[in-house]
């Protein structure tokens, strides 16, 4: 019977050996989570003829239980390399079949896919024509290396003061060649709609009466229709146009580019005391774009910088969550599968109830602590020790009573 006991011991610290073993191999694996021994004392179901404190079996393993406690975030520089703070899993897709990672070194391959080191695609919800992204499925991110198209300018704001005691111009009727037929003038680039610039130059004219200024366009050198008015009050404010909104004649560039319908707003021009001064001039154009960068935030969003500044959404990266994590099927490489135990997954975005924030440029260690590791070794092996020489006592015993027996 002691026999038989020790060796359920012998058995159980085996296998605690080896969980801590494995352990202590992944310290260094990204997202690897450690493993318990957890254990069970055996007693058996029915006893004949033994008083209520019958000796009990012995022990066994009565589950390897998954720790998905967090590890140390490490950073790294590289915008591809992600890690989850909080919970969740990464999704990934095998040809078709979903499995989940905390291990966050992704890289492209040769058809620009965001991959594992085992050609594993990471799964995204797919970005909508409205800016949103379609949370109803999910998709390979694949980063985009083409150009950024250009945008036409269609819309202008100028934020500006015009001197309030200024004079008409000596010299009529207006010549953009002559400085003393117009009082200021400003200018800003504008683009077609095959991302070409041009040269967008405003000039404004005092009127004869009283807050009252005139505004001619130029594009290129060349006059986009007549002056258009300007009118303020006696405190300084635009009052007309009402809306501040001056929408010129189209202009037909010399690039073969559609004709360009400029709308200026002068809603934040002032005239206040003897100073002309521009403070800041915008427009909503835009020329072609080559690739600088992947930039994904800590909700998941990823977004293409462009030269342009302009930036576009690839997708907003899904995480996982499970009713019990520790039901996970283990596959290796920190990549596991849904199973009964764990339950389906329940899939959302970073950030959301239940789901921890993506980190960029980092990665996620593994959570063995190496010294607690250690401990548990030196443990596990005297529990070896103690049972293996509970046998050889055993054995003692034995061959004590084979002697007397003999003799």
């Amino acid at each position: 019977m002691s026999f038989n006991i020790a060796l359920t011991g012998l058995n159980a610290a085996n296998e605690d050996l080896s969980v801590t073993s494995n352990n202590l191999a992944n310290v260094a694996t990204t997202g690897f989570k450690g493993s318990r021994t957890e254990f069970a004392d055996l007693f058996a179901s029915t006893q004949t003829g033994v008083s209520s404190a019958a000796v009990g079996n012995g022990a066994a393993v009565a589950e390897v239980a998954q720790q998905f406690t967090q590890g140390n975030i490490e950073t790294t520089g590289n915008n591809l390399d992600l890690a989850v703070s909080g919970n969740g899993f990464f999704i990934v897709s095998n040809n078709g079949a979903r499995n989940y990672t905390r291990d966050g070194e992704f890289q492209l391959n040769s058809a620009g896919d965001v991959v594992t080191a085992q050609g594993e695609q990471l799964m995204v919800y797919p970005p909508l024509a409205n800016g949103k992204f379609n949370q109803g499925g999910l998709s390979p991110l694949s980063l985009t290396t083409n150009e950024s198209a250009p945008q036409a300018t269609s819309t202008a704001q100028i934020t500006a003061n015009l001197p309030a005691n200024a004079a008409q111009p000596a010299d009529s009727p207006f010549d953009p060649t002559d400085p003393n037929s117009y009082n200021n003038t400003t200018s800003l680039t504008v683009y077609d709609s095959l991302g070409a610039a041009h040269t967008a130059s405003l000039y404004f004219i005092k009127g004869a009466t009283a807050n009252d200024w005139n505004v001619q366009l130029y594009v290129d050198g060349t006059a986009v229709g007549t002056a258009q008015a300007l009118d303020y009050s006696s405190s300084g404010a635009l009052t007309a146009p009402a809306n501040g909104q001056v929408a010129f004649p189209a202009y037909t560039p010399a690039t073969g580019a559609a004709a360009m319908n400029l709308t200026f707003d002068f809603s934040q021009t002032t005239q206040y005391g003897d100073n002309f001064g521009v403070t800041a001039v915008q427009q909503n154009g835009y020329t072609t774009g080559q690739l600088t960068g992947i930039n994904i935030s800590s909700a998941g969003i990823v977004q293409a910088q462009f030269t342009n500044g302009n930036s576009v959404n690839l997708g907003q990266i899904a995480l996982a969550n499970f009713a019990n994590p520790q039901g996970l099927q283990e596959q290796g490489h920190a990549t596991w599968s849904a199973t009964n135990n764990s339950g389906a997954a329940v899939t959302g975005v970073a950030g959301s109830s239940g789901y921890g924030s993506i980190q960029s440029g980092s990665l996620e260690e593994s959570n063995v602590d190496t010294t607690a590791a250690l401990v548990d070794m030196i443990t596990a092996q005297r529990d070896f020790q103690a049972n293996a020489q509970m046998i050889q006592t055993q054995d003692q015993v034995t061959q004590s009573i084979i002697n007397i027996r003999g003799g």
